[in-house]
């Protein structure tokens, strides 16, 4: 289903062939994004995917809009801490126009001077949206705590003053020396052709330019206790994230941190949510999730609660994360965690898009396609005893950290909440 070919300047493309399908989704990635910034140029990555929109040579913005709308399609990018992508969808028939109009985007946008500026309010009102949002405010200041310093700890937007302060010759320096063929991979996903999309894509190669991979900062941790983050705001409802910092996604423990995350808290019928939800009606929403970094990971359990519950809630929390530390997790309950995980994954890369997002993120995190054959046969091979090993690798008190918004303004008495 997936071949990859290599183009001599080093532009990489692959495809995922799904006949059946009547839609095609073309994406353009490249192995760059937020933690590739100085800390002067935080926000460059996320800014230069706003200004593709913005007009080409050849397009202005709502020439670019109507050019993939105007054939039934939808047109989008998004940038995260290691890449960028542009992507498109529309029917089979269209796919060499969706190459075009991505492809003029990623090669021919002029920064206009005039439209730079007015996409520095745009991102600071986006911004301002996520920053007005405690949950998603939250979030960032755990990002903050559990990377100090570092570019995995600063927002994907940039802040009000690197927005500002951004120059045009900065972004485009940073684009010149980072968006390069070596580091870039065009993926189309459903129905189309392998050969089709490599001879089509040939005829743009040479004017993608040439240059090294971009490289990012290591991420050396250096805590010692729990870290604990404040943000004092008169709140109905506190919103709370715990984050454990675990391995990269280059180590193999995590097929056991994707299990025990299922049976810890990512769906409803995990431990977390019974427990601090259906049985004693702390919280409406709770959950946990995986980030995978190239040399770094976290786990991150989030929950909107009254106030005065945090610290029972952090209790509860204390004590399941301690019982999987204790006991390895029942025959029944580590097979529902893999069975959740197969049929979402399953049901996931049912569309073109997600397979095409399947392909870009794995041949970019990887050097290769992970198969979901592959993927499964892993998680299968995952034992109780794996389980209860990641447990007690990772849930250790110099490995978490929280952050907290709320009307709160002392953390007395929460750091002995946070022993694992």
């Amino acid at each position: 289903m997936y071949r990859v070919t290599r183009l001599p300047n080093g532009l990489t493309v692959a495809t995922a062939e799904m006949p059946h399908l009547a839609s095609v989704s073309l994406g353009l990635w490249v192995g760059v994004g937020g933690r590739f910034e100085p800390a002067e140029l935080n926000g460059a990555s996320h800014f230069i995917e706003h200004m593709l929109f913005k007009g080409t040579r050849r397009r202005n913005a709502e020439q670019i809009s109507q050019a993939v709308e105007g054939i039934g399609g939808y047109l989008n990018a998004f940038t995260s801490e290691e890449n960028s992508c542009f992507y498109a969808k529309a029917t089979r028939v269209h796919f060499d126009e969706l190459l075009d109009v991505i492809v003029d985007m990623f090669l021919n946008s002029t920064f206009d001077p005039m439209e730079l500026t007015k996409e520095r309010e745009v991102i600071k009102e986006e911004l301002a949206s996520y920053l007005d949002q405690p949950h998603q405010l939250v979030q960032e200041l755990l990002n903050e705590t559990l990377w100090p310093d570092h570019p995995l700890g600063r927002s994907l937007t940039g802040t009000v003053k690197t927005i500002d302060t951004l120059t045009r010759a900065e972004l485009l320096g940073f684009r010149r020396k980072n968006y390069v063929a070596p580091a870039t991979l065009i993926v189309a996903a459903g129905a189309c052709r392998h050969e089709k999309v490599v001879r089509a894509v040939s005829k743009f190669a040479s004017r993608f330019p040439t240059g090294s991979n971009p490289v990012f900062e290591p991420c050396i941790p250096t805590q010692g206790k729990p870290r604990i983050r404040l943000h004092p705001r008169d709140t109905a409802q506190l919103q709370m994230a715990m984050g454990i910092r675990v391995c990269s996604r280059r180590d193999p423990r995590r097929y056991a941190l994707r299990i025990l995350n299922a049976i810890l808290g990512e769906n409803m019928s995990s431990r977390l949510f019974q427990l601090l939800r259906e049985e004693r009606a702390l919280a409406y929403s709770v959950h946990s999730s995986l980030a995978f970094y190239d040399d770094v990971g976290s786990m991150t359990i989030s929950a909107g609660l009254d106030t005065d519950k945090l610290p029972q809630a952090l209790r509860l929390i204390r004590h399941e994360l301690r019982r999987l530390v204790a006991r390895a997790p029942g025959a029944a309950e580590l097979r529902r965690a893999r069975d959740y995980i197969i049929g979402q994954l399953d049901l996931g890369l049912e569309g073109s898009e997600s397979q095409m997002t399947w392909v870009g993120e794995h041949y970019l995190a990887h050097g290769r396609i992970v198969t979901a054959a592959e993927l499964k046969q892993r998680l299968r091979g995952v034992t109780a005893a794996d389980v209860r090993g990641v447990a007690r690798d990772f849930f250790k008190p110099e490995r978490v950290s929280l952050a907290v918004v709320s009307p709160l303004k002392s953390v007395r008495g929460l750091e002995a909440l946070l022993s694992p």
